[in-house]
């Protein structure tokens, strides 16, 4: 049988060639953008193009199985009619059309993440309202869809003599449909044995290489059975002995005691000395702000006038870092005090979200109202559901009428609408008497970027500058008006970001780009000072409830880092696949296949070596994941309220309070 002589294996071609065509360019225009990171020598470039088409023949092996079996099936005497052969013709328009349109989505993702599709596109499938709404109201799509359609269109008229050319050809009989179909089975097969998320690309070395050695749609698909990753069947382990005794000597404290049974449970008995502080909380959560934003921290915009005066009124956090690039990671880390374990952040994993001793169920169990406060729809990411599920109230943008919100955009209301919201929150919990914790979330900062008109001196929608200096004002209204409420004297305001504003880079985890500020302001209470040790987004909690000096009993990764013998600092950071502890100075990294990398000088020139799991560092970094994963496979991070509650001295306080008042 001659190649190509049947006219649907030529038509067949004809298509699958036009897809490789455009994978292969989106791959050049990626690399082009990032052209200095990716670092490509002649044999690097050579490899990221011979792999990369490894992965669009692997995508286009699965994708075209429908097309091809219809053709193979399809009856001569339907394939000779007129219609058809128009029908074929509209759908080489059709497909260009969709791969076009695949190319540009891939851009605009890569303009936001710096890596092709993956768990995070998946996800905006499901909250298809905010991204939708996002994506209109940041880029001008409709005249972008006609462009495409125009350019596919025309595309497919000059492709008309190649359509017709194989439309032409003699069809196939009926004798060789099933070789030809056995074959295309075959070959699919085949590429899902050769081709996985990180094989043949790796999982070291340069990122950007791997990334654009990758095909986005395959990574899309692919992301769908690896948003949730089993640490011993993917990671690098070590025997339960040896990880409880170096877990136990991270998180020991001469105020705590361990009384879990399981070596690998990490619940201990705290005991903070000094007088019970009954004091409010509010602790705000922004929306992406990087440290390097902040005029303090060298940006010279002028962007943060509000909250570079606030670092001098504060206990400041110079040297904190994020546990991940997401938001719900953010969360997860300060509710819940844990590293950011493979796959799925906590709080989406949906039926296993709740009931753990997070900080909102500390404190509603010793009296508190404990509030998650969203500026968006608490639906989005699965909020609603973790926090109703572990000790707080919801209060979103649904909770809102909306004669109450002034301004909202694709992801929800304005910062200063969630904190008008915020203050009456506070104003009938202290009318009624009862202390409170309202953890906050804002989505400002966020694209499109768009914020009331008249706050500052940046457009709305013009970009992530306005975003942030909008930010800052909003803050800075807040607290102004917070001063004037009879609450504020005995109220700590925490101001923490939930991740950075970018988070890709040339390596896999690249710590400085985790850096963001951790301000706690609570004058005439807690004295302005600055805290440059080491510090994660896990040890915010524990910290906090020092502060405080409230006994409770812990679920917590993270150490309270203010107490005159604290352990040096350590900072867990990672995305959905690669797992980091940094000391420092280096960094490890614990990879699916069990790889174990260690970046030394990690934020300077951040050399990549391999490493085993006898490195001390590793070593550590092992714990806290492996344990984690444990721990909440084993449900030893649940809350046990009959084992925390009414037994810290701020219960007894409040039960002498009660008793006074009868």
């Amino acid at each position: 049988m001659p190649a190509l002589k049947f006219a649907q294996l030529r038509y067949l071609a004809l298509i699958l060639l036009t897809w490789l065509t455009i994978f292969a360019l989106t791959r050049s225009v990626l690399l082009l953008s990032h052209l200095v990171a990716a670092d490509l020598g002649l044999a690097e470039l050579a490899r990221v193009y011979a792999t990369g088409l490894g992965y669009d023949l692997g995508f286009v092996c699965y994708a075209a199985l429908p097309l091809a079996f219809y053709l193979l099936l399809c009856p001569r005497r339907i394939w000779q009619q007129r219609w058809h052969r128009g029908l074929l013709h509209a759908l080489v328009a059709v497909s260009l059309f969709a791969m076009l349109f695949t190319a540009v989505a891939e851009w605009l993702f890569w303009d936001e993440f710096a890596v092709r599709f993956n768990f995070i596109a998946v996800d905006y499938l499901v909250y298809s309202d905010e991204v939708l709404n996002n994506i209109l109201e940041s880029y001008p799509i409709y005249p972008l869809l006609a462009a495409l359609a125009v350019i596919a269109v025309v595309a497919a008229m000059l492709l008309g003599k190649a359509t017709d050319a194989a439309l032409n050809a003699a069809p196939l009989s009926w004798r060789d449909t099933p070789w030809l179909a056995a074959g295309l089975i075959l070959t699919a097969c085949v590429s899902s044995l050769l081709l996985d998320q990180d094989f043949p690309r790796g999982t070291d070395g340069n990122a950007y290489q791997r990334e654009l050695a990758s095909n986005g749609p395959y990574q899309f698909f692919a992301a769908f059975r690896n948003n949730e990753l089993d640490y011993p069947q993917f990671y690098a382990t070590l025997n339960q002995g040896e990880i409880a005794k170096q877990l136990r000597a991270e998180l020991s404290e001469p105020n705590a005691r361990f009384i879990g049974s399981d070596p690998l449970d990490i619940r201990r008995r705290i005991d903070n000395p000094g007088q019970v502080q009954r004091r409010n909380v509010v602790l705000v959560t922004i929306e992406s702000l990087s440290a390097k934003y902040l005029g303090s921290f060298g940006d010279t915009r002028g962007l943060t006038p509000n909250l570079d005066r606030l670092r001098q009124q504060s206990l400041f956090f110079s040297n904190f870092y994020a546990t991940g690039t997401r938001t719900d990671r953010g969360l997860e880390a300060i509710s819940l005090s844990i590293p950011p374990t493979p796959g799925r952040s906590i709080v989406k994993r949906i039926g296993r979200e709740s009931g753990f001793a997070s900080l909102g169920q500390q404190f509603q169990a010793l009296g508190y109202d404990s509030a998650f406060v969203y500026g968006g729809r608490g639906y989005f990411d699965n909020m609603n559901a973790f926090f109703s599920g572990n000790g707080y109230r919801v209060v979103d943008q649904s909770s809102v009428a909306e004669p109450g919100i002034q301004f909202k955009n694709a992801w929800g209301m304005s910062d200063e609408d969630l904190y008008s919201q915020t203050l009456k929150l506070a104003d009938a919990d202290h009318a009624a008497g009862k202390p409170f914790y309202l953890q906050l979330m804002t989505t400002s900062n966020h694209r499109p970027y768009t914020y009331p008109s008249g706050r500052i001196d940046i457009p709305s929608g013009d970009g992530r500058e306005g975003a942030v200096k909008y930010t800052d004002y909003a803050i800075g209204q807040f607290l102004e008006q917070a001063r004037h409420k009879p609450w504020f004297a005995n109220t700590l305001f925490v101001f923490v970001a939930d991740h950075t504003a970018g988070s890709a880079g040339s390596e896999d985890l690249p710590v400085a780009n985790y850096h963001i500020p951790l301000f706690i302001y609570a004058p005439g209470f807690i004295a302005p000072r600055e805290h440059a040790a080491l510090v994660s987004q896990i040890d915010l909690a524990p910290t906090l409830l020092g502060l405080l000096n409230i006994d409770y009993t812990s679920t917590f990764f993270g150490r309270n880092v203010l107490r005159a013998d604290a352990a040096p600092g350590r900072a867990l950071i990672g995305n959905y696949q690669h797992l980091g502890l940094f000391d420092g100075q280096d960094l490890a990294i614990l990879s699916p296949r069990q790889s174990i990398r260690r970046h030394a000088d990690a934020l300077g020139l951040s050399h990549e070596s391999s490493a085993t799991a006898n490195d001390p560092l590793v070593k550590r970094n092992i714990s806290y994941y492996q344990s984690a994963s444990y721990d909440f496979n084993h449900h030893l991070l649940d809350w046990q309220p009959s084992r925390a509650t009414g037994t810290g001295r701020l219960a007894a306080a409040q039960a002498q309070e009660r008793d006074h008042a009868l």
